[in-house]
């Protein structure tokens, strides 16, 4: 269509002789309504410059680009209306033009090159590890997919970051937790519904005894300390996590260039994994 419309720019351009068709090309408008063509000049700006109403230029101009345009398979027929040079163009034309567009364009089809030379960040999904994946996370994961692939269909060189809930002293409850009454069969038929239950079960025994609510917090200290036999634990509970939401991203057709997190590990599992 782009071309179409500079087109019928450059032959208004020759009627007017002094106005540029740069010049008709800004001023060339798509109307809202059917009734009133394919393309529509508002002939106001001209007014003054040329001296005349622009009903007087509306028509003359109609009278020029029928004649012009006669035998053109561009376009039907012209209007002069109120001031406005509406332009309906021929339907035939315009489905081929369109149909041949898209094959010669292919996958690219309207895409653009706006975004060429920037960069965009998007954060999405951001799931909790140990918890399940949710229908909150589905709509963050949904939307941040969609706009990644549109702004990388602009030209914009994209980076999907996904930040994991990986840290704080849940993880000191749960591993808490797996100590007291954890079974690693359990563990890894149930995944992260059995990290659930765990993890339901301590506040449920917590409200009995409050001294593991200490304990948890200590464990998470630990954590923080850099303890490996705990850190074991938490990457262990990571990486059951991250299998779990990846059937879900490889269900959705999602992907991501990044997986990261508060814990200073977080980046080097994450790209092991993704790897």
């Amino acid at each position: 269509m782009e071309m179409t419309k500079s087109k019928i720019a450059q032959w208004i351009s020759e009627v007017l002789n002094d106005t540029p068709a740069q010049e008709i090309l800004a001023m060339l408008e798509y109307p809202k309504e059917k009734s009133q063509g394919d393309l529509s000049l508002p002939c106001f700006k001209l007014s003054k410059k040329l001296r005349k109403s622009p009903m007087q230029i509306a028509a003359e101009l109609k009278e020029a680009l029928e004649s012009q345009s006669a035998g053109d398979k561009l376009i039907d027929r012209i209007d002069a209306v109120s001031g406005y040079l509406n332009i309906f163009l021929k339907q035939s034309y315009l489905a081929g033009n369109v149909v041949l567009t898209i094959l010669n364009a292919g996958d690219r089809y309207g895409s653009k090159d706006i975004g060429t030379g920037k960069t965009i960040v998007i954060d999405f999904s951001s799931p909790n590890i140990a918890k399940p994946f949710h229908v909150g996370h589905l709509r963050s994961t949904v939307i941040g997919n969609a706009l990644y692939r549109i702004h990388s269909f602009l030209g914009y060189q994209c980076i999907g970051v996904n930040h994991l809930g990986d840290w704080g002293t849940q993880f000191g409850k749960l591993i808490v937790a797996y100590r007291l009454w954890g079974d690693e069969e359990r563990l890894e038929k149930g995944a992260i519904d059995e990290l659930l239950s765990l993890y339901v079960k301590f506040h449920k025994e917590a409200e009995q005894d409050p001294g593991l609510e200490d304990e948890a917090r200590a464990c998470f200290l630990k954590m923080e300390q850099g303890d490996e036999e705990v850190l074991a634990l938490w990457q262990h509970f990571v990486d059951i996590s991250l299998a779990e939401f990846q059937k879900i991203y490889d269900l959705l057709g999602v992907e991501f260039d990044y997986f990261t997190g508060r814990a200073s590990t977080t980046i080097k599992w994450s790209q092991s994994f993704r790897n």
